[in-house]
């Protein structure tokens, strides 16, 4: 679908189209014609490239330059051995050679091709996203892959279009076609621009979307059939092993010539003092041929063939652990790289805490009230006027992102942010009766919430003609709109300095119990133009709440083990210094020496203090999304720490791309933060962030102990076969004894090494720094030592 306008007016506009794919625009596809739409119209899956068959795996195997001359070998050997011996015992050490090689091969390629599977699994779980769309009259959670053509599809800040559609309503809907047409520019959507294309970001504003293309005729469908994605990048840890293994191979190769070399010599020697150098025979050639097979098998010992199979099978089963543990690490590398991670800047909501807000306490016309009980709210009720209880409730139910749907089973159930669903929920406490009543209102305009503004707007038509505008968000910014408040009897008052001293206390005694503090306000006109913004200014204060999210049980402890560890944790989060402290404090990551700055400050700081004061920065208040963002380049600059970052919004996707590790929340986090990051956590918890940093340490410390292991065996080998290839001029392991041994202790050990679980221990010690060496001192002081006994 492209947005050609004089098309769409031609078959009659939205309500035109909305006829023609028999969809309403109010209440969507019906769910009796899922079906029938999903033939006619396509389903909304993408067009999977075909999986590689095994023997494809098998000849990319066939590929290594070792395998290639051993191959040659083995052929030279068969040849010559039927030549001299005959058959059946010329063919031993040929056929010996060529069952090695396919041994080799075989287990290289099902390593490979069961990892490509477990990719392909991996990835089908990480596209199981659940969207939210009106169908048969209900507002509904859909998978995305189930969506049709004709639902209507809602969006919020942070969705990425899964879909093509038209814009039927919404308020300040701004998209980010960037991934479509290269284009940064934002893109506002409204009646007259109402193409939506699947692919763009939602930037800003809510809508709702009708869908008119899904899957490959989108036009990011089309686009999406014609790439050819292999997913699968060599990680760093890769690269320092390839490294390791080409260095052991040229050391290989050294020793391999100097025996072919030592062994020709004596050879030649011993036949020009008793036969003559001018007499041959098949039997030389076969000699000189065993030789070259000594030679090739010295360069096979060498070479630790069994470091990608380990590496391959230690990641492979961390990713396996991970996923059981509710971590769903989406590029391979993540899991050795959060091993090393060195500090890690958290978010509080969600992450640290449950992510299911309550409404805590209320300060209402100069009365503070609990109201985490049945018992507490009737008291509320009986306290403020029937005035004040309206045009609170009024005030949260317009001005809302959260809804109220009714499931199949008759119950309510509340879609939204955690904060939105708090307030929501209380507001049904007091009088769910009005709920609909107050829905119904018209909307005159929306000013969604965003995380610079820092507040949520709305402009409704009252039922006598006026005009009302509702704004609630971070209590200083409310506040300092406000120049009236409204007393427990509902009459309107000038707010004084006084008082409003006196509301601050209360916003910081409320901050200071850990509770995030929200205002709501609202201000009557008589008339408004949609073209102007809504008012920032002369607004009556109403209430104050103080929304509480409980710390997750066990997050204190998984702190503690962070800090035993030599990781860092910082808490950076929208909320007030108070708050962020108190939760701080509560969670164990703000110590006595530590520091709790505002993001402004962090922000304000040159590049001389922020070095000063970086390492003591424990907690980041009132954070924007570049102040995390700063904190991210400045850590990895200035201190070369390898830092992990969690988010959940799209502000965090700059912070989750420079990032060394992003984490990203499966539950709470929008799809612009999940395509941002490595790894994805489903549960949303921070315990879960300590457990991928433990596999990350388990999965480096289990390659070492492999390739300590496999580079002993190996060195000792390589020396036993040059000096007894100098000394008596021939090998005592042979070609196939040696190629046996390794491919037996390479595949078995790297299963019983590359797969031994974490350990407590693990976390005891400090993080592996940027550019510390793979193979250490001790591990070399080992190799040789216990090579050389």
């Amino acid at each position: 679908m492209r947005g050609d306008y004089t098309m769409f007016k031609m078959h009659g506009g939205i309500k035109g189209i909305s006829r023609k794919i028999k969809a309403s625009l109010e209440d969507g596809a019906k769910e009796t014609d899922i079906e029938t739409r999903q033939k006619l119209y396509g389903t909304n899956r993408h067009v999977e490239k075909p999986p590689r068959s095994f023997w494809m795996f098998v000849w990319d195997a066939l590929h290594d330059l070792t395998l290639i001359i051993l191959v040659v070998c083995a052929l030279v050997s068969l040849v010559v051995g039927l030549a001299t011996e005959g058959w059946p015992k010329g063919i031993f050490d040929g056929l010996g050679i060529i069952l090695s090689i396919l041994l080799v091969v075989l287990v290289t390629a099902t390593s490979d091709y069961q990892q490509s599977r477990k990719f392909m699994e991996l990835d089908r779980e990480k596209q199981k996203i659940y969207i939210r769309v009106t169908r048969d009259q209900k507002t509904k959670e859909v998978l995305v892959d189930d969506l049709v053509v004709g639902d209507i599809l809602h969006l919020s800040i942070g969705d990425v279009v899964p879909a093509d559609g038209l814009f039927t309503s919404g308020y300040c809907l701004v998209l980010d076609e960037s991934s479509l047409s290269g284009e940064s520019e934002p893109i506002h959507v409204s009646e007259e621009k109402p193409f939506l294309h699947a692919g763009s970001k939602v930037v800003d504003g809510t809508a709702k979307m009708l869908v008119i293309a899904v899957g490959t005729r989108t036009e990011w469908g089309k686009i999406m059939g014609s790439l050819n994605e292999d997913g699968v990048d060599e990680t760093p840890l890769q690269v320092k092993l390839n490294g390791v293994a080409t260095i052991i191979g040229q050391i290989g190769l050294v020793f391999a010539v100097l025996t072919f070399v030592v062994l020709l010599v004596r050879f030649l020697v011993d036949k020009g003092m008793h036969v003559g150098l001018l007499n041959w025979s098949a039997n030389d050639a076969l000699t000189i041929v065993n030789y070259f097979a000594i030679a090739v098998t010295i360069i096979v010992v060498a070479v630790p063939e069994g470091l990608p199979l380990a590496v391959t099978l230690s990641l492979a089963f961390a990713m396996k652990k991970l996923m059981h543990d509710k971590a769903l690490v989406r590029h391979l590398a993540a899991c050795e790289t959060m091993g090393s991670a060195s500090c890690i800047c958290t978010d509080k909501t969600g992450t640290l805490t449950t992510n299911h807000m309550i409404v805590d306490k209320v300060w209402i016309g100069d009365v503070v009230k609990s109201v985490n009980s049945d018992k507490n709210i009737s008291e509320l009720k009986r306290v403020i006027s029937e005035g004040v209880m309206a045009i609170l409730l009024q005030g949260i139910f317009v001005n809302t992102g959260s809804e109220v749907v009714k499931g199949d089973d008759g119950k309510r159930t509340i879609l939204g942010s955690a904060t939105e669903t708090a307030l929501l929920e209380f507001g049904l406490s007091l009088g769910e009766h009005l709920y609909d009543d107050y829905k119904m209102l018209t909307r005159v305009k929306v000013d969604p919430f965003n995380s610079v503004k820092k507040k949520m707007s709305v402009t409704i038509q009252l039922p006598n003609g006026g005009l009302r505008t509702f704004c609630k968000g971070a209590s200083e910014i409310i506040l300092e709109q406000c120049n009236t408040i409204l007393n427990t009897d509902g009459n309107v008052v000038p707010l004084s300095e006084m008082q409003k001293h006196n509301v601050l206390n209360i916003i910081n005694s409320f901050a200071s119990e850990a509770l995030r503090t929200l205002c709501i306000a609202f201000k009557d006109m008589n008339e408004f133009l949609n073209d102007q913004p809504i008012s920032g200014d002369g607004y009556t204060l109403i209430a104050l709440f103080g929304i509480k999210d409980p710390v997750r049980p066990g997050v204190k402890d998984a702190v503690m083990t962070c800090m035993a560890a030599d990781i860092t944790v910082r808490m950076v989060t929208g909320d007030n210094i108070n708050t962020a402290k108190a939760i701080a404090k509560e969670c164990g990551i703000l110590t006595e020496d530590g520091i709790a700055i505002e993001g402004q400050q962090l922000h304000d700081k040159s590049s001389d203090e922020l070095k000063e004061l970086l390492p003591k920065i424990q907690v980041i208040a009132r954070s924007l999304p570049m102040d995390k963002y700063k904190l991210v380049t400045s850590l990895k600059s200035m201190y070369q720490e390898v830092v992990a970052v969690t988010g959940d919004g799209t502000n965090d996707a700059p912070a989750l791309r420079e990032s060394d590790i992003g984490l990203a929340m499966g539950i709470a986090g929008t799809e612009v933060a999940k395509e941002s990051a490595d790894v994805i956590i489903m549960d949303d918890n921070f315990e879960t962030i300590v457990n991928v940093a433990r596999w990350g340490r388990a999965v480096y410390l289990n390659i070492q102990k492999f390739v300590q292991f496999q580079l002993t065996v190996n060195i000792v080998a390589l020396i036993v076969n040059f000096v007894s290839a100098c000394i008596i001029g021939s090998a005592p392991l042979t070609a196939v004894q040696l190629l046996w041994v390794n491919m037996i202790m390479d595949t078995l050990g790297a299963l019983a090494l590359a797969t031994e679980p974490p350990n407590d221990e693990m976390m005891k010690r400090p993080p592996v720094r940027r550019g510390d060496s793979f193979i250490t001192r001790i591990m070399w002081r080992n190799i040789l030592g216990q090579g050389f006994q």
